[in-house]
């Protein structure tokens, strides 16, 4: 079947070399059963290679199941995809088949692939590679004869570097990879797709289509357009439902674009040696290392005043706020009042001080706080994990992968 009928039959608007070269490698793949990872950015309609490769495979009168995986709860998503046995785990009332069972046959849709945790992940693996998978709570191994599909907007060579995705995965996913060219790479598609979304738009709603003088076709042709073919369709049903004129100028369309900072796509010097060995994956981070300086910094100042008393550092006539300033602030002018402590009119030695405990140094690591503080709100709250997790400012899906990634137990 070529590509024209192809784009008849999935509604499929455009004529770009890029977008051609990807349904041609659907259609080449469509007859076997080797993996395919779709990638590409968000918006530009990668859900539809999926259906195409089935409708054109010999599974195409078996189940077809498309799966979110980002919408699907860390603590579920085994359930989901693999099923359960009555009794596996709370709430599990009766044995439930998942999706590999039931697409026996068939093909699997995994989007948002990037999304699977990791425990998940080695057992989509063992899918892969054998056929064979283990329901939850069960020791009996099924076996399943499903072609998988995948898609993700991510980069997954960054994501294998980070560790947020597993290599041999990868490459077992990408047996044959089809990339989805953004919207800004089909230029020549912009006024097309406009086209059609106004023609819908106008016979759904009975109104008259919107049209588009020739200065505002080429500053809609030209804006990049971030959120790809959705973001073209929202841009497009939004001008027909407010604007009451039918003929769009480009002043008129300037206003539904939003604008971009362009400079973003500049080239920049990227100097290694000067780069931040601490990588700040959120702003919880960030205020855990702040704390973590000051506390550091408060006990370096107990231990100098903790030295004084004790003589074991012979006093100065003239110490002044300045060494305080130097341990709190960068600049040590920002203290200006002067602090005595020595043998003049006010003699620490003569002075009882009880503080006097050396403060030893305390871990400063992110992740044994992060253990201190989910074992002090799982405590405060009677192991409710939902008011914990609300306590701490994170998802309960969070809450749950934390405590059985630290193996934290509940008392």
């Amino acid at each position: 079947m070529d590509i024209q009928t192809i784009k008849q039959r999935f509604n499929i608007i455009g004529n770009a070399p890029a977008l051609n070269r990807a349904l041609d490698i659907a259609c080449q793949v469509a007859p076997t059963d080797l993996s395919v990872l779709v990638t590409g950015e968000s918006g530009t309609g990668k859900e539809v290679f999926p259906q195409i490769i089935h409708q054109f495979s010999a599974r195409k009168h078996g189940q077809y199941i498309a799966v979110n995986c980002g919408a699907i709860p860390e603590g579920t998503i085994d359930s989901e995809l693999f099923g359960h046995e009555k009794g596996a785990f709370t709430g599990a009332h009766d044995t439930r088949k998942g999706y590999f069972e039931v697409a026996d046959g068939g093909t699997i849709f995994l989007d948002e692939v990037a999304e699977l945790p990791l425990s998940t992940q080695v057992r989509l693996l063992r899918v892969l590679e054998t056929g064979e998978f283990l329901k939850v709570g069960s020791s009996k191994v099924l076996k399943t004869n499903v072609r998988v599909i995948a898609a993700t907007n991510i980069n997954l060579p960054l994501a294998i570097q980070n560790g947020r995705f597993r290599e041999d995965l990868y490459y077992r996913l990408n047996t044959v990879p089809i990339i989805v060219p953004p919207l800004r790479e089909r230029k020549d598609d912009i006024y097309l797709l406009f086209r059609k979304f106004a023609a819908d738009f106008s016979e759904k709603y009975r109104m008259p289509a919107i049209s588009l003088d020739n200065e505002a076709k080429e500053t809609l042709s030209n804006y990049p357009f971030p959120g790809n073919v959705r973001q073209l369709k929202n841009v497009t049903e939004q001008i027909s439902v407010i604007e009451s004129e039918r003929t769009i100028t480009a002043e008129i369309l300037n206003h539904y674009l939003p604008q971009q900072n362009y400079s973003n796509n500049l080239p920049v010097l990227y100097n290694k040696d000067s780069e931040d060995t601490h990588s700040f994956a959120s702003e919880r981070e960030i205020l855990y290392q702040i704390l973590f300086d000051m506390k550091k910094d408060m006990n370096e100042l107990k231990r100098e005043v903790h030295e004084l008393t004790n003589g074991t550092v012979s006093p100065q006539p003239n110490i002044t706020a300045k060494k305080v300033s130097d341990i709190f602030y960068e600049n040590p002018e920002v203290s200006s009042v002067p602090m005595t402590i020595g043998h003049s009119n006010s003699v620490i030695g003569n002075t009882h001080i009880t503080d006097t405990e050396e403060v030893k140094d305390e871990s400063l690591s992110l992740q044994d706080k992060e253990i201190e503080l989910i074992h002090k709100a799982l405590k405060k709250h009677n192991n409710k994990r939902r008011l914990a997790a609300e306590e701490l400012g994170i998802s309960e899906r969070t809450l749950y992968r934390k405590i059985k990634e630290y193996n934290i137990e509940e008392n």
